[in-house]
């Protein structure tokens, strides 16, 4: 099996595709070594494993929506897009969604995946209850009143086999998304929160060369005033792809057409996959204040990174309280680059990337590339030494660990 990009083939002994939540804890039981997989749009090791594979798409899908409470339980397995259609016909939604619509709720909720909006937390910040599979075989099902809440939302695989989530939801809503053309490099870094602030959630599309950001997505609540024009840029008059030369039919409708949330807050539309093989994908986070000196210093390599990469989105996520999210107590900025599928020549170049983000207090994104040894943890998560404790107790052989976990939370001390 590989990933979504193909840049991975997985190294498992075994691939097991249980049909229960029972078979699925006698699974990892016995197993020495296991992960689950979802929809594999992680584009480094972090759910690889050499022992067994599970695949939980065979788990019973259910979507049960709670009216009394706001929430819904669902299989950790399900995709955004096929939640967000059922929820929406029973008049409901979620706060925010990632650019794809195709990604599993467990799998991006582990890794801190997220959507945009200075106000709007990631996708994680919708759990209010999450039941994991431990080492042991036990079923836990955890709630913002138990202690290991907080570690074990976003906790990159290492605590656990995801079965199911209750989310917070709100009644349906609808968007209206207008892009924008040619913002001027001057304007948006020194109105940098301001343009972030214009909307309910924003995108910049940009691979850090001339004196203007080529595009800027504006998603707002159809409640809002209208969409701004910013600093000169120009409306877009035709639909359009965040790469120029792409056709925009996979896109979500623009032109300032009121819809709903699930059909404008991503990017792509739910019926088309994107980009399947076709690129990697690397991330970084920092505190928001320090949006502007961090995009100048990208800037300072646009001539090393423009030739690898596709694109570049700059995206803005509010704080949240889960120890290993990468915007733990952190309204932060994403700098997000499509990599073209030259792995030997991004691998080579990232470092550098890397070094130049340090001084803003750089978080990477979990399931995208990275390299480990350039980060201190420690420094960077105020309670990762709290998460390796925590981990080390609930899997003290390191049955959820693998290479990429092992360099970012040091090999288990087996007794």
């Amino acid at each position: 099996m590989k990933n979504w990009a193909g840049n991975l083939e997985y190294s498992s002994a075994e691939v097991q595709r249980p049909t229960s939540v029972e078979d699925l804890r006698e699974l990892v039981a016995r197993a020495t070594q296991i992960k689950a997989l979802g929809s594999r749009h992680s584009f480094n090791t972090v759910a690889d494993t050499p022992g067994t594979h599970l695949l939980l798409d065979a788990l019973p899908q259910e979507v049960v929506l709670n009216r009394d409470k706001g929430t819904v339980k669902v299989n950790g397995s399900i995709s955004y897009g096929a939640l967000g259609r059922t929820l929406e016909e029973q008049g409901y939604a979620i706060h925010n969604l990632a650019s794809l619509p195709h990604i599993s709720v467990a799998g991006a909720i582990q890794t801190g995946t997220h959507g945009s909006g200075v106000n709007n937390p990631s996708l994680a910040a919708a759990v209010v209850g999450i039941d994991l599979v431990r080492a042991s075989g036990d079923l836990v099902t955890l709630t913002a009143d138990d202690d290991e809440f907080l570690a074990s939302v976003v906790s990159v695989g290492a605590l656990g086999i995801v079965t199911g989530l209750e989310l917070a939801v709100r009644p349906s809503y609808e968007v209206r998304q207008r892009v924008l053309t040619n913002l001027s490099w001057d304007g948006a870094l020194a109105n940098f929160q301001a343009i972030a602030s214009s909307a309910y959630s924003v995108s910049f599309f940009t691979n850090y060369t001339g004196d203007t950001i080529p595009q800027v997505w504006l998603k707002a609540l159809d409640t809002e005033a209208a969409l701004p024009d910013l600093f000169g840029a120009t409306p877009a008059t035709v639909a359009m792809h965040p790469l120029p030369d792409m056709s925009a039919e996979n896109c979500t409708e623009q032109l300032d057409v009121a819809g709903k949330w699930l059909d404008r807050l991503p990017h792509f539309r739910h019926e088309f996959t994107p980009s399947n093989g076709e690129e990697l994908q690397s991330e970084f986070l920092l505190p928001l204040d320090q949006a502007p000196a961090a995009l100048s210093a990208v800037r300072c390599l646009a001539d090393k990174l423009a030739p690898l990469l596709f694109i570049s989105e700059i995206r803005t996520i509010a704080a949240d309280e889960f120890w290993l999210s990468p915007f733990y107590k952190q309204q932060s900025v994403a700098l997000h680059f499509t990599w073209k599928p030259m792995q030997p020549e991004v691998e080579a170049v990232l470092p550098e990337l890397e070094e130049a983000l340090r001084p803003f207090g750089s978080r990477p994104h979990w399931g995208k590339l990275f390299t480990p040894d350039q980060y201190d943890f420690s420094a960077l998560y105020p309670r990762f030494e709290d998460f390796r404790a925590l981990a080390q107790a609930n899997d003290p052989t390191g049955k959820f660990r693998n290479g990429l976990l092992d360099s970012v939370l040091g090999v288990p001390v087996v007794s």
